[in-house]
């Protein structure tokens, strides 16, 4: 009979900051590993802490609190297989992002993260230290090499684990959705398995932390890069992998391969799971919106209810003079259509008594857009004063091209503590309803079927702040502002870029001075899930007061 190696992997959602409750999460991964009798249990990287932890991490405090859990962890996983779990360490003056092996009571093995990623939402040079370059680990007979994250994403360290004894690589992640990353993610892994011949299974973690939201997927390679398993997306899972030795070496026995989503149900997917994890680890259960009639705020209210329930979600219409009786209707009929409660509550009186309050002061001036976002500042107010008495948290609902070019009123519809579809383009949320009216899934707590009536999809966008406002009057056309967005905010490109793309100067330089004076409201703005590589906070960090314009 050939030779086995089990591993148990724990596929698990930690929380930045619990270290008892995800010691508790490992404890149990372990106990299913040591009931199935596995030879390791693995965990991702920094699950102890949870992850991203940013700062926290460098706190004494925190890393004397997390050493005491993880030798409390090592001594209650003592009879049984060995355990491997991610950890902030600390040696001297020094920090490092850990992988620590406990065995038999003690840490009998540590990892330290050698490559530390200074991009996108990852500031690791400021915060860690780099490990050097080291061997594999002993459980039991066999040598186990563990680059930490992007220690997979480079060749020098998994070649100097193999030249170094390694038999297979298991790599743990804290690794971030973004559209399109499993692939990436595959496509490293596949060339670490080729340069060193060796097995490789990739272990991410899953779950919601701020704007990143982790999407596991964990998988396996056997040498040639084919894929031995697959784990589902977003679901936390432990399962047993087993490994078989033959004349070649160890190799992954096949197991099951999750099939994946299209891109719209796994962006859909993260809106949903961020806000949920939000308002889990954050101690809330129940949210508000503003309830519009249009389509922003449409989608939003269905990722809300998706995430939390029916009962938990309130809408409140807060109608002015500009209202249009459609807004009214539809608002309504999507709140009845989602189950939510729904709220009428007119600002009009309210907006009269501060008009008249700063007639004195503005006597002698004109209308104008002071007088347009008294009424948004109404609305933040009323919906806040909503959140305050009831304990609901306020939901933002402006997409990623209003937040670009700073079409939303900062104290009015900006308020709130998150935003589902901050990263969201508005050609993308109509896409997005016509898509959640045509899909369901198991993970979803909403009603199925068209949720979102067919007239707030295909209607003219507007704000309604004065009468026959379109979008269209302030901003060109969405089809096209988008198509500009993408080119200067998620490329990174140039004003050159886009007119070489084929659009007219005068639009572009218009909308580069629009996402540049609006980068004030971007750093008061509510976080929201990440869903590309060009999200608005850490992926993509400007200074406030800035006059450099593309000169191209």
């Amino acid at each position: 009979m050939a030779e086995r190696f089990r591993i148990t992997l724990g596929q698990l959602n930690p929380t930045v900051g619990d270290l008892a409750g995800n010691a508790a999460l490992a404890r149990k991964a372990w106990e299913a590993g040591r009931a199935g009798g596995a030879d390791l249990v693995a965990l991702p990287e920094m699950f102890l802490a949870g992850y991203n932890a940013q700062d926290l991490v460098m706190k004494a405090a925190f890393q004397t609190d997390a050493m005491t859990h993880l030798e409390a962890l090592a001594v209650d996983c003592a009879d049984g297989p060995a355990l491997a779990i991610g950890t902030p360490w600390a040696e001297g003056a020094e920090l490092f992002n850990a992988y620590v092996i406990l065995k038999g009571g003690n840490i009998a093995s540590r990892v330290l993260k050698h490559h530390l990623p200074n991009e996108t939402v990852f500031d690791e040079v400021r915060v860690f230290d780099s490990g050097p370059l080291g061997g594999p680990y002993s459980v039991g007979d066999t040598r186990v090499g563990s680059p930490i994250c992007e220690d997979a994403w480079h060749p020098d360290v998994a070649e100097t684990l193999a030249e170094t004894g390694a038999e297979f690589l298991l790599v743990p992640n804290g690794s971030p959705y973004y559209r399109g990353k499993h692939d990436t993610r595959l496509n490293h892994m596949v060339a670490r398995v080729i340069e060193t011949d060796l097995p490789l299974i990739y272990l991410n973690m899953v779950g919601g932390q701020d704007d990143q939201v982790f999407d596991g997927a964990s998988f396996g390679l056997n040498p040639g890069g084919k894929l031995a398993f697959q784990f589902p997306e977003f679901d936390e899972v432990i399962r047993h992998v087993d490994l078989e030795r033959g004349p070649d070496g160890w190799r992954i026995v096949e197991g099951d391969k999750a099939v994946h989503d299209s891109a719209y149900a796994q962006d859909y997917r993260v809106m949903v799971l961020g806000l949920r994890d939000y308002m889990r680890k954050t101690g809330f259960t129940k949210v508000l919106l503003g309830m519009s009639g249009g389509v922003d705020s449409a989608i939003v209210a269905t990722i809300a209810t998706d995430a939390l329930g029916p009962d938990n979600v309130r809408c409140v219409m807060l109608p002015s003079e500009y209202t249009s009786d459609a807004s009214l209707k539809d608002a309504e009929e999507c709140a009845r259509a989602l189950g939510v409660r729904y709220d009428y509550v007119p600002i009009t009186q309210g907006r009269d008594a501060i008009t008249a309050t700063l007639a004195p002061l503005f006597e002698g001036t004109a209308p104008d857009i002071a007088e347009e976002n008294i009424q948004s500042r109404l609305r933040g107010l009323l919906l806040m004063a909503i959140s305050n008495k009831f304990g609901e948290m306020l939901l933002t609902t402006g997409n990623k091209s209003e937040v670009a070019v700073g079409y939303a009123t900062i104290y009015g519809d900006m308020s709130g503590g998150y935003n589902p579809i901050k990263d969201l383009y508005k050609m993308r949320v109509f896409e997005t309803c016509r898509w959640r009216n045509e899909n369901y899934a198991d993970w979803m707590m909403g009603p199925q079927g068209g949720v979102i009536p067919e007239n707030i999809i295909t209607k003219a966008p507007t704000a309604e702040l004065r009468a026959d406002q379109k979008d269209s009057d302030s901003l060109p056309d969405y089809p096209e502002l988008d198509a500009i967005l993408e080119i200067l905010v998620d490329q990174d490109g140039s004003v050159a870029d886009c007119v070489a793309a084929g659009f007219a100067r005068e639009t572009v330089r218009k909308v580069e001075h629009l996402i540049y004076i609006s980068e004030y409201k971007r750093f008061q703005s509510a976080p929201g899930p990440r869903l590309t590589k060009g999200a608005f906070w850490l992926d993509r960090r400007y200074p406030i007061a800035n006059r450099w314009r593309d000169p191209s």
